[in-house]
């Protein structure tokens, strides 16, 4: 007889709290000039201007992405096509916005109808920054070690959890390096952004804002602020993955 898995997901709770959003616009040049070496030129950080305190209430996020193993089950369940063969404890890369979300719905419904979903953008944000307005999920500086970016050199994912000393204040693993991550916002604009910066991003492959980088970025993305796009139709080479969110407990 055939025994169903029971799924789990390995949630940590996010108190209610201010989120120092993004980077002040008079930092964003030495911000700029500090990374010059990855080639990212000034306007890509102007989008993480201004600065502003964001009140984010409550809500609970995974510890980590979603695994590869996590991923086959409902690819199982759904006759939905593996992104990209990986070992089970690595995270699912690959994944389209469209087919994370349907993730999110099956897996809630599993759990007994609870709301999952991607997180938002300023909900990474403070799962990965706390409530400081640290650089990385760290603190302040780069130490090569601590997440899965292109410095370490081994040019593929490794398992979830594989740098709890990369963690975020709230023990949040894997906010930088790995697999990069999906979240539900839209790309735009903060309120109050320098003129410089697009209105949209027509150019992108999908404009929902992604964070965290891959194990092939370079350092800046595995800043607390900094917001990108899918700019590529290559969404397995780019590793695009993703973690669960859902209202507080």
């Amino acid at each position: 007889m055939r025994v169903e898995q029971v799924e789990q997901v390995d949630w940590v709770d996010v108190p209610a709290g201010v989120l120092r959003r993004g980077t002040p616009v008079d930092e964003v040049e030495a911000v700029a000039h500090r990374y010059a070496d990855t080639g990212v030129p000034l306007e890509w950080y102007l989008k993480e201007a201004p600065r502003a305190e964001i009140r984010v209430p409550a809500f609970r996020i995974a510890r980590t992405p979603v695994t590869a193993g996590q991923w086959a089950r409902f690819a199982a369940a759904t006759d939905q096509p593996a992104p990209r063969p990986s070992p089970a404890d690595h995270p699912v890369i690959g994944v389209t916005w469209e087919a994370a979300t349907d993730y999110c719905r099956w897996i809630g419904q599993r759990l007994g109808g609870l709301d999952v979903r991607l997180p938002t953008e300023d909900e990474w944000e403070r799962a990965a920054r706390g409530d400081d307005g640290r650089e990385f999920p760290w603190g302040e500086e780069y130490r090569t070690g601590l997440a899965n970016l292109v410095d370490l050199g081994i040019g593929t994912t490794t398992p979830v959890g594989s740098f709890p000393d990369g963690a975020s204040p709230f023990g949040v693993l894997d906010m930088a390096g790995n697999a990069d991550e999906w979240t539900s916002t839209l790309y735009a604009p903060y309120p109050g952004a320098p003129a410089e910066v697009p209105k949209t991003e027509d150019w992108a492959f999908d404009r929902h804002i992604t964070r965290g980088g891959a194990f092939r970025h370079d350092r800046d993305l595995a800043r607390c602020a900094r917001r990108h796009g899918a700019y590529e139709p290559d969404l397995a080479a780019i590793g695009m993955g993703f973690r669960l969110a859902a209202p507080a407990a």
